[in-house]
């Protein structure tokens, strides 16, 4: 064998084992991945938009279960407990059942914009505020895959994966074969691994064929993610950082797109040049009678550090440049963020701050007003505005 080929297979197999030594340290004692965050009573109230005595009250005449107690003190709410609440309660956000679930497409060909780091975290934001939520990696290189808790290369096979659906010679026919479950009670997650890129392969290498198979891919992805949408709110689909027949197939299912981008001129430029591609595409393929349409297109500044003056700079120049389709709030660079991506994790996820819990807490904020603004664009397309929280009603009166 090449003596190269060798150094390039002992590399990825290295990293690969060290990949799973991180991720068994990540999630002792099971090696597997668990959810313990959990939500104070003031935090609970707010995210169903009630007041504290709201929840005491049903606790107390039986409609909800006792808060759990340790040692005479509340030990705060899990996520199971934040879904029951707001059942009993009657404060779920989920869609009415004649609306649309929005499928996002988080895109961007150019890699390092914080593409997977957006998807988690809108997924978890998402869950939290009590939306069913599935997660789709179409990515090969998996990281999404990765931050859920599994890893691609021991933990998944080709089989569980979009492939068996996609490839040249399907051996499924919808997509609930490869729906897994995840540490989150209301988010699924369809994985990803190295060998889902064997499609970009076989369709290659289809010959004449190519564009009438390429055609039915993109039409059978579509109707796959509308059908399995219909157990969902909010379905996000992590595609490849490339223009591939997957990018293409993803860009044609979503009927919405989230486009983060790095406050870089670099990443500027990157991004300005994925759009005109996107725009040519898309004519290619409608002129191909290959519908596609979106709710809303919305770009995000990622990775956005308030004390670099460059960073400012080139933020002014996407104002300028993108106008309202730039969301107003920044995701911020922050060590929180990177920390918990450590651990596999979101920020979401940590059951204590990592750096200062004043860092925590503004990273945190920030989250939820820049995932928040997605929100806005899903509940503006269902014909809601934000609910009203119960204070905010007394305080009106």
């Amino acid at each position: 064998m090449n003596s190269v080929l060798m150094q390039i297979g002992d590399l990825a197999e290295a990293g690969e084992k060290m990949i799973e030594r991180l991720r068994r340290k990540a999630f002792l004692p099971d090696s597997r991945k668990a959810l313990n965050v959990r939500f104070g009573i003031a935090e609970a109230a707010h995210l169903l938009g009630c007041s504290t005595n709201r929840i005491r009250m049903a606790e107390d005449d039986g409609r909800l279960p006792p808060a759990p107690i340790e040692n005479g003190r509340r030990l705060g709410y899990t996520m199971e407990n934040l879904l029951t609440m707001r059942d009993v309660l009657d404060a779920s956000p989920r869609r009415a059942p004649l609306d649309q679930a929005q499928i996002i497409a988080v895109q961007n060909f150019k890699g390092g914009v914080g593409k997977s780091t957006v998807t988690t975290h809108l997924a978890h934001y998402f869950a939290i505020q009590g939306y069913r939520v599935l997660v789709v990696d179409c990515d090969s290189q998996a990281t999404t895959t990765t931050l859920f808790g599994f890893n691609p290369h021991f933990n998944i096979t080709r089989e569980e994966t979009l492939y068996p659906y996609l490839s040249i010679d399907p051996t499924q026919t919808d997509l609930l074969y490869a729906v897994k479950k995840t540490p989150w009670p209301n988010v699924d997650l369809i994985p990803s691994n190295l060998e889902l890129f064997d499609v970009e392969y076989e369709l290659a290498a289809a010959g004449a064929d190519g564009q009438a198979v390429l055609a039915a891919r993109f039409r059978k992805l579509k109707q796959g993610l509308i059908d399995l949408s219909r157990h969902y709110d909010i379905v996000i689909l992590d595609p490849p950082p490339a223009l591939g027949t997957i990018s293409l197939a993803v860009m044609q299912a979503a009927n919405a797109l989230l486009v983060p981008m790095a406050a870089t001129t670099p990443d500027f430029c990157s991004t300005v040049q994925f759009l005109s591609m996107m725009d040519q595409v898309i004519n290619q393929l409608v002129e191909a009678g290959i519908a596609v349409n979106y709710s809303f297109v919305r770009l995000i500044c990622s990775k956005f550090d308030g004390n670099d003056p460059s960073h400012a700079m080139v933020r002014s120049i996407m104002e300028q440049t993108f106008g309202p389709a730039l969301l107003p709030v920044p995701i911020l660079d922050s060590a929180e963020i990177s920390h918990a991506a450590l651990r596999m994790m979101t920020v979401y996820e940590l059951e204590k701050p990592i750096g200062t819990p004043k860092t925590h807490k503004r990273c945190k904020a920030n989250l939820d007003e820049a995932m928040g603004q997605v929100e806005q664009l899903v509940r503006t397309g269902w014909g809601r505005v934000s609910p009203v929280r119960e204070e905010e009603l007394i305080h009106g009166a």
